[in-house]
């Protein structure tokens, strides 16, 4: 299977309120105005020369009310679970000329763009040097996991590991093939069916599960099986 491609854009972002969350890193610098994002619960704002990394599965909410410009990077790269959550001052530069490459269209610059900024943003010096990973036991984290009820969070389930959760998300990604939270969404769907067949009524399982209807609890199915 070839190697997913990081994708390097400007986005424009306006006063209408967004709300997503992806399966990839996102890396976002302040090119001009300002963005309010709320990420893990924390309010951040994004002003020129300001930067954040958004790990995957990770949902956030965001808005600019008199309009913003970022430099955006859709990354599939495991390494900026390790970088400071500022990025260095020259990052802006840099920012700034593949900003302008996107726009020109240059595809050499588009093409390395994402690793120049990935060093830029914590120089080399500046990332501890790569340690041997411990290894997940996934099938204890899902028993753990699930026997804390509906609403263990993305957070419990790093620390449970002793990883932060973007570390846990890009681990999740790279060896579950899927975000933590389309992870721990799909063992809950899958618990869910047992109590079906079981015999339990939608509307137990749904309240089980932590869906606050079962309408809401049969429309994750539908989206679950895509």
């Amino acid at each position: 299977m070839p190697a997913v491609r990081d994708v390097l854009g400007v986005r424009e972002y306006g006063a209408s309120h967004g709300s997503h969350d992806h399966a990839h890193f996102q890396i976002l610098i302040g090119l001009g105005g300002v963005l309010e994002l709320e990420l893990a619960g924390r309010g951040q704002r994004i002003a020129a020369g300001d930067g954040c990394v958004v790990p995957p599965g990770e949902r956030h909410d965001f808005e600019a009310r008199n309009g913003a410009r970022c430099l955006v990077l859709d990354s599939h790269t495991g390494d900026w679970a390790r970088v400071g959550s500022a990025p260095a001052p020259a990052t802006l530069a840099l920012a700034h000329y593949l900003a302008q490459a996107c726009t020109q269209q240059l595809p050499r610059a588009q093409q390395l763009g994402p690793a120049l900024l990935l060093e830029a943003w914590s120089p080399c010096s500046a990332l501890p040097p790569a340690r041997p990973r411990r290894a997940i036991d996934w099938d204890t984290l899902a028993h753990w996991a699930l026997a804390g009820g509906p609403h263990t969070t993305v957070a419990e389930l790093a620390a449970r590991v002793h990883l932060s959760a973007a570390q846990l998300a890009a681990r999740c990604r790279d060896e579950r093939g899927q975000s933590t939270q389309h992870w721990l969404r799909d063992l809950r769907l899958a618990q869910a069916r047992e109590w079906r067949a079981q015999g339990l009524s939608v509307a137990e399982v749904a309240r089980r599960s932590g869906y606050r209807s079962p309408s809401a609890l049969t429309a994750a199915q539908r989206r679950a099986r895509g």
